[in-house]
């Protein structure tokens, strides 16, 4: 729990209390150069409940006002999240006697008002210890721990036929095994507010029914192609997209006006909006990346196979380029051919350990150009990309001119 106690470092023994003794004012009102005595206070103990808590002055404000939250189950480590940032918890012993002295009007430390508020002004003025403590709580920046939200939305995608409602779970809730509200993913998953919402929107993730999901694969690809199709019959611009005439359309076509409009969110890119309408860009590179993750789950092709199925696929009036798929597909050399497979940035652990972990072995060795894509979106708190190359790969060079080729370290 947090009380405003006043931590002191002391080299000194303590002396038994008297009737003067008084609380952390007599401390904080010391005048320089000055000296006050020391005691026991009458409840000295262990008292395992209070922590001392190093803080930098930015985060200061955030524990006083209460903004902030210990987030982790039992079998992990706590970090302590701000409205934007997650915090590592790590105790650091220390050396020195670090004595703690409550507040003269912490009531359950006063055995009696004069233990506390010290009413004799005879008496020697006389700061009651009530712990000894071995050391501090800090804080270290680190990176939101987001692969468990991955995995728990994974465990049931919504999927083509489900009731798109699911308003009324009273009866039925307890079929619906792997479904999470927002305050179930805050319990959940060891991230601040923020940086859960990021990493919902990053997923393409939806709020259905107060339940936040994840849309099956071929499901997306059923009303991507279907809005492709009614563009054609309507004529529509996919730079001009009505939002309302989209949506409206999709729903005669069966499907839910909340994955309608997920659809845009997840393909697209508002234009422009006011009262009256809102307009959507159908974004190319997404489009033209789906396309390709969906034939490339049947296997690794030939790549002159996949390029002239891929632009097949591709909608009238968007232009393909192999460079779009930059961090979704290897290719490798067999004989005389090129092959193509998938192999997506977005399949990955966001921990950097696991993630080069992998990287090595489907790869032993990889050049920079290949690598790049694959830990551009590794974010850790004051480490740059230099660093994480320094910290898990071993790079060599050849010759001056020759490009890096880093390898696991």
């Amino acid at each position: 729990m947090f009380i405003p106690y006043l931590a002191r470092e002391r080299e000194a023994e303590m002396e038994q209390p008297q009737l003067g003794c008084s609380g952390a004012e007599a401390i904080l009102n010391l005048p320089p150069s000055s000296s006050i005595s020391i005691a026991y206070h009458p409840l000295f103990g262990p008292h395992d409940d209070l922590i001392l808590l190093e803080l930098d002055e930015k985060l200061l404000p955030e524990v006083l006002q209460q903004r902030i939250t210990l987030r982790g189950q039992p079998d992990e480590d706590a970090v302590l999240c701000t409205r934007s940032k997650t915090y590592a918890v790590k105790f650091v012993g220390t050396s020195n006697s670090v004595f703690l002295i409550p507040p003269s009007d912490q009531s359950e430390f006063c055995e009696n008002s004069l233990d506390c508020i010290g009413k004799d002004y005879d008496q020697q003025v006389v700061a009651s210890v009530i712990k000894s403590a071995p050391g501090n709580m800090e804080l270290v920046e680190v990176a939101p721990r987001l692969d468990k939200l991955k995995l728990l939305l994974s465990v049931n995608p919504y999927r083509f036929g489900e009731d798109i409602e699911m308003e009324d779970l009273e009866e039925t809730e307890k079929s619906y095994t792997g479904l999470y509200k927002w305050d179930d993913l805050v319990e959940q998953v060891q991230a601040s507010d923020e940086e859960l919402r990021s990493a919902l929107k990053a997923l393409s993730a939806v709020e259905i029914g107060g339940y936040w999901r994840i849309v099956d694969d071929k499901y997306m690809d059923t009303i991507l192609s279907m809005l492709l199709h009614d563009s054609v019959l309507n004529d529509w611009s996919l730079d001009l997209l009505n939002e309302d005439e989209v949506v409206s359309m999709l729903e005669s076509d069966g499907f839910p006006q909340k994955l309608a409009r997920h659809c845009l969110h997840v393909y697209g890119t508002k234009v422009d909006e006011n009262v009256d309408k809102r307009v959507w860009r159908l974004d190319e590179r997404r489009v033209c990346v789906h396309f390709a993750r969906e034939i490339l789950k049947e296997g690794k092709r030939k790549m002159d196979t996949f390029m002239a199925k891929w632009m097949q696929k591709i909608p009238e009036g968007m232009r393909a380029s192999f460079d779009m798929l930059e961090g979704e597909v290897l290719t490798e050399r067999l004989g005389v051919e090129t092959w193509v497979r998938a192999f997506s940035v977005s399949s990955l652990p966001f921990s950097p350990a696991e993630r080069f972990s992998i990287l090595f072995r489907e790869r032993p060795k990889w050049e920079w150009k290949d690598l790049l894509p694959y830990i551009r979106d590794l974010k850790v708190p004051g480490l740059s990309s230099e660093g994480l190359l320094l910290k898990f790969t071993r790079r060599t060079q050849p010759t001056l001119d020759a490009e890096p080729v880093f390898s696991a370290r």
